[in-house]
């Protein structure tokens, strides 16, 4: 028995949708509170809004496309976002169309809004890795230490691909999400631990090498590998931003001071003291921390626990590898998203100027969110339940 007899509303993922229901209440409320601090001249609740429907209208054309033809247009959807990576990075920077702005070229500047292709970027990836690595198991049924390996190279094969053209942008936070979604992706395809290990160990203790030569060997760094002294700067702010706050550190350091003065239960609705730069976009949940308190934060926080572990529940409910390995690269974008936005503003990460997912402003963000969940809500909505399982 399967829910091919189920009747179209049955099909929905009505859970998913109250979440996404919820987020949209937040944001707009939130977005709503941070403009009035004067920072723009332009009201982004409407464009939000608009946002939120254009995200609606994306999942409801995905939903309806089974998650096999997805698998066959993988390789055609990544090839597209390094296509148009590849022409963001090879346009002159004098273009208005890709001028850059805060440093990186990261936009294409449209007539109706800024478009940044690695946001879409980011699920075309999950699709190609999870076609790679269902292709690999099929290929080799039998797993084994030099299968582990030769799976290992195609993935970071293809994960160079993208990530060449969004360090040149540059852009380190999109950097570290696709990094996270690389490692996710490793785990659940089930490469073998004594290989997984020894890489991890390598990379953290490269990282923290790197930490401590940035804090006392900063000539060497210079000097043999090209880091810039401003480099350098965004380490020290996150550390010690109050001796920072009149540069670097002023982003964290006002965010700090909002989020502390929120208290337990907030200043009240639309009550904020606190002057915090781009309060609408990147530092979003300082807002929330400030007006609503600990507990609105932490219910915010909830929000998305639910939110992740419903997207774990289908995963763990799906019979197609692709789907699985879909729905896990999802889940570990969606999740280093919030660790990392809710961590810069907290100093507990430094801050690399990624958004908080379906709160923050911003079209891009929206609708390369609602291309991955569009994946998820087709997943559901063509979910075979057989009552006694599959042999395929």
């Amino acid at each position: 028995m399967n829910n091919n007899r189920k009747n179209f509303f049955d099909r929905l993922d009505w859970t998913l949708i109250l979440i996404m229901g919820l987020f949209c209440i937040v944001s707009i409320a939130a977005i709503s509170s941070a403009q009035m601090s004067g920072q723009y001249a332009t009201n982004f609740v409407p464009k939000q809004l608009f946002w939120y429907f254009v995200a609606a209208c994306i999942i409801s054309v995905m939903m309806y496309f089974e998650p096999e033809q997805y698998k066959k247009m993988a390789w055609y959807l990544f090839g597209f976002g390094v296509f148009l990576l590849a022409v963001l990075v090879a346009l002159p920077d004098s273009m208005a169309l890709v001028e850059p702005r805060n440093g990186a070229k990261s936009w294409f500047h449209l007539p109706f809004a800024d478009i940044q292709p690695s946001e879409f970027m980011k699920t075309f990836y999950i699709l190609a890795l999870a076609r790679i690595v269902t292709k690999h198991h099929e290929v080799n049924p039998v797993k084994t230490i030099k299968t582990d390996f030769i799976l290992l190279g195609k993935i970071f094969l293809t994960l160079a691909i993208p990530l060449a053209f969004i360090m040149q942008q540059p852009d380190l936070g999109t950097s570290l999400v696709f990094l996270a979604i690389t490692a996710a992706m490793i785990v659940v395809a089930g490469v073998a631990w004594r290989i997984i290990l020894p890489i991890a160990t390598v990379a953290i203790a490269a990282g923290g090498t790197l930490l401590w030569m940035a804090l006392y060997k900063q000539e060497f760094l210079n000097d043999v590998l090209g880091v810039k002294t401003y480099q350098f700067a965004r380490i020290y702010s996150w550390l010690d931003p109050y001796s920072y706050s009149s540069s670097d550190g002023y982003h964290l350091v006002k965010s700090l001071n909002a989020i502390g003065s929120g208290e337990i239960f907030g200043k009240g609705y639309k009550q904020h003291e606190v002057y915090v730069p781009e309060n609408h976009t990147d530092f979003i949940f300082s807002i929330i921390g400030e007006e609503w308190g600990f507990v609105g934060a932490s219910a915010v926080i909830v929000l998305f626990f639910f939110l992740i572990y419903h997207l774990t529940k289908l995963t763990l409910q799906m019979k197609d590898p692709f789907c699985t390995y879909v729905c896990a690269g999802i889940i570990a974008m969606i999740t280093f998203h919030v660790l990392e936005n809710i961590g810069m503003t907290t100093q507990v990460l430094p801050i690399t100027g990624i958004p908080l997912p379906f709160i923050s402003y911003g079209g891009s963000s929206m609708m390369g969110n609602a291309f991955a969940l569009g994946l998820v809500f087709s997943m559901k909505f063509h979910h075979h339940t057989y009552m006694f399982g599959r042999d395929d």
